[in-house]
């Protein structure tokens, strides 16, 4: 199956645009529905290909960083417990994610947000992306330098500047990148610590009994906040996940057990193998403390290399923990160039109406991500994220409390997401008011601005104002912001017999390519239909629907 499509030509383009975009080969179904016909890959092979993005070194120096400040007895505990909240809202976006193969973005406007609204969480999300490929960046770069004397300056760009070949072809090559790599990856994370803890039973003790430079060896509300906090900013990894999701085959008898492994696997399930490498992190970093100091424990680089000049001659050392360092920033950071591109692209089309294709934001998002790595972003990692962890939450929260509350339970939200242009308010007070009020005072909280013994608790005070503002706009509102219209003009059902979007596909009058059900409506001054990308690019409001309907 190709893995081209054809961009639309709006209302309001002229003829040489419109001719650019039918050359544009680049799309992933950036906006849209994910068709059918696209769709090849088998479940296990999307949830390994998702799994792939979760190579990520960064677990490493974040459980490293709280458990050398605060103990390992408080860093675990602060682990279990932003794993726990991660797997719980992050199983219904999953779902919805799969099933209806739409990504985080264009669930979040059905869930509470609207058309416009879900710009914010769009910001949100691309930040995510280049916040965490500058920070693999800069372990990368840690390990040219100590492997090839590179300086980090160097070093950045080069980890930089190697994923562009592979991010700008979507889905199709990224699925090979990952499951190829992902056995390599997995042996050399696992070998050393298997071998450590068989070779050297005190490794466990040690690392079970080290208090941190702040704690007393007790476990404590206070520190297990403050971590779960720094843990928790990674609850937006979920968004990166539905963009693999989003591909899944339709749910049949026949996959059914498959299907769902798959989704629970490589959706919420993430955050298992996330909370083993931050575990891991907290071990290494007390395995190698006494010999590198607490400020070069938290580089996996360093940690790694004390793994493996335990079980292998000194000339392997240095060259497999490089190795273990570039194919994991490989794996993690095209996903997270590829995603961040899907999530700028969306804010941009919307609020200008002009598409200027993925590759753009590629490099946007790139551009961010290499001036956070010239400023030492890894010096500071812990404040970033501890900050970042309360937007994030609120974002996360508040959508999956509309679907498994508002929709499931109040029945205040329709049950099938919408995503088109026309058929949305512009903005759903129920989801905004949530988000901005929950990351709002969360934010306050971490800046002390209420005073310093409720700092700890910012994220706990995301979670819960998000889950209790979301239904709560929802009752006062009753639900009337969800839907613009009920009806998109189009006699053919946008589900077919199973439940799963319908294949059944029609021309789109404006760009005349073909498309399924799902990404269609009719146009408001043609008696044709309209794809989700021309509404989104059309300057004058010709084809959207009027709001009664």
């Amino acid at each position: 199956m190709s893995t081209t499509e054809s961009r639309p030509q709006a209302a309001g383009t002229t003829k040489a645009a419109g001719d650019q975009a039918v050359r544009e080969t680049l799309e992933d179904y950036t906006l849209r529905f994910a068709p059918r016909s696209y769709r090849r890959w088998t479940p296990m092979v999307v949830a390994t290909t998702a799994l792939g993005g979760i190579a990520y070194m960064a677990d490493f120096s974040i459980g490293a960083g709280i458990g050398l400040a605060h103990g390992t007895g408080n860093a675990l505990v602060a682990i279990a417990v932003a794993a726990v909240v991660i797997f719980v809202t992050g199983f219904p976006l999953a779902y919805y994610g799969a099933r209806y193969n739409i990504d985080l973005d264009l669930i979040t406007r059905g869930s509470g947000f609207g058309y416009y609204g879900s710009v914010l969480t769009s910001v949100i999300f691309a930040s995510f992306t280049f916040i965490f490929f500058a920070l693999e960046g800069s372990i990368m770069a840690q390990g040219l330098r100590l492997g090839l004397g590179l300086p980090l300056w160097l070093g950045y760009l080069v980890s930089t500047l190697m994923v562009i070949p592979l991010v700008i072809y979507g889905m199709k090559a990224l699925s090979k990148l990952q499951v190829w790599t992902t056995p390599i990856w997995l042996l050399l994370m696992i070998g050393p610590l298997v071998y450590l803890v068989a070779t050297d039973p005190g490794t466990v003790d040690r690392f079970l009994s080290y208090a941190g430079t702040d704690g007393d060896g007790g476990i404590h509300a206070a520190p297990v906040l403050l971590g779960a906090g720094v843990c928790l900013s990674l609850i937006a990894q979920i968004g990166e996940q539905i963009d693999y999701l989003r591909f899944m085959p339709p749910k049949s008898e026949a996959n059914r057990q498959s299907w769902w492994t798959a989704v629970i696997m490589a959706g919420p399930g993430w955050v298992v193998l996330g909370a083993l490498k931050q575990a891991i992190g907290v071990f290494l970093a007390v395995y190698i403390l006494a010999k590198v100091g607490p400020a070069a424990a938290t580089e996996p680089i360093q940690q790694f290399r004390g793994a493996f000049d335990a079980m292998m001659p000194s000339w392997m050392v240095v060259p497999l923990a490089v190795a273990l360092v570039v194919i994991s920033q490989i794996k993690i950071n095209v996903t997270n160039a590829y995603s961040g591109s899907l999530a700028w692209t969306n804010s941009f089309t919307r609020v200008t109406r002009h598409y200027p294709g993925r590759m753009v934001f590629v490099l946007v998002n790139l551009g961010f991500a290499l001036a956070l790595m010239e400023a030492d972003m890894f010096s500071f990692l812990n404040s970033v994220l501890g900050f970042y962890s309360n937007c994030a939450i609120a974002w996360v929260v508040t959508v999956a409390t509309d679907i498994g509350v508002n929709k499931y339970l109040l029945k205040l939200s329709p049950l099938r997401p919408e995503f088109r242009r026309g058929m949305l308010y512009a903005v759903n007070p129920v989801g905004v008011v949530a988000f901005v009020a929950a990351s709002g005072l969360s934010i306050a909280l971490y800046f002390r601005v209420l005073g310093h013994a409720l700092q700890p608790y910012s994220p706990v005070a995301a979670a819960v104002i998000a889950f209790v503002l979301t239904p709560l706009m929802a009752l006062v509102t009753q639900g009337r912001y969800y839907l613009r219209r009920t009806d998109d003009g189009i006699s053919e059902p946008l589900l077919d017999e199973t439940g799963n979007p319908s294949a059944v596909t029609l021309d789109c009058h404006v760009c005349h390519q073909p498309y399924e059900r799902p990404d269609l409506t009719a146009c408001a001054t043609h008696d044709a239909v309209v794809c989700s990308l021309c509404l989104s690019t059309d300057r004058v409001g010709d084809h959207v629907l009027p709001a009664t309907g």
